[in-house]
């Protein structure tokens, strides 16, 4: 066999992902690698990166804490649906979004009709130990942050859970190994990405 039908060979085995045809929107709760996994991903796919929270903080020209301290979560909500439906109609990508973003039925209608949505399932504990450390989640500025994230959680599940493709994120894998798992549960949606 010549070194032409090995390489072959091997790319049967494993399809390469090939062209994006739908923006693969990353979802979850704060903490659960949406933006790193995403990065991760457009790198891999070639695809540009985007991310509805720094679209509208560069809007704006104010931080999300800035915006959730002048203008209230009403506001921030009202104009992150209007970005995130901006975006899924301009380019097509990898777009994460805030944590909060897949809790309106607006943006869940519009993701699944323009994207696919793809939910980073990671648990409490997982969440806990990536959020703790940092002042930059307006929502976990309370007297006690860890009950306010289990709140969160348990209340955001039931709706991350009608994302179109779910993808477990434990706190072990390295960010490319969370690429390759979404990659693996995307290859069910031909509609998403062309398999080389």
């Amino acid at each position: 066999m010549s070194e032409k039908e090995q390489i072959s060979g091997q790319k049967a085995a494993a399809p390469v992902p090939g062209k994006l045809k739908k923006t693969i929107v990353m979802v979850g709760m704060m903490g659960a690698g949406k933006t790193a996994v995403g990065r991760a991903l457009a790198a891999r796919l070639g695809a540009p990166f985007l991310d509805s929270d720094h679209e509208i903080e560069a809007a704006a020209n104010m931080t999300i804490p800035e915006i959730f301290a002048r203008d209230g979560e009403p506001f921030f909500r009202q104009k992150e649906r209007q970005v995130i439906a901006r975006l899924l109609e301009e380019e097509r990508g990898i777009l994460s979004t805030g944590g909060g973003a897949f809790l309106a039925e607006e943006n869940r209608q519009v993701i699944t009709e323009k994207g696919v949505s793809v939910w980073l399932n990671a648990d409490l504990d997982v969440l806990w130990n990536r959020v703790r450390h940092r002042d930059t989640r307006p929502l976990l500025r309370t007297a006690d942050p860890r009950a306010t994230l289990s709140n969160l959680y348990h209340q955001r599940v039931p709706l991350y859970a009608k994302a179109d493709v779910s993808v477990a994120s434990d706190g072990q894998a390295s960010i490319e190994t969370m690429v390759d798992r979404v990659l693996d549960a995307l290859k069910a949606r031909p509609d998403v990405l062309e398999w080389n």
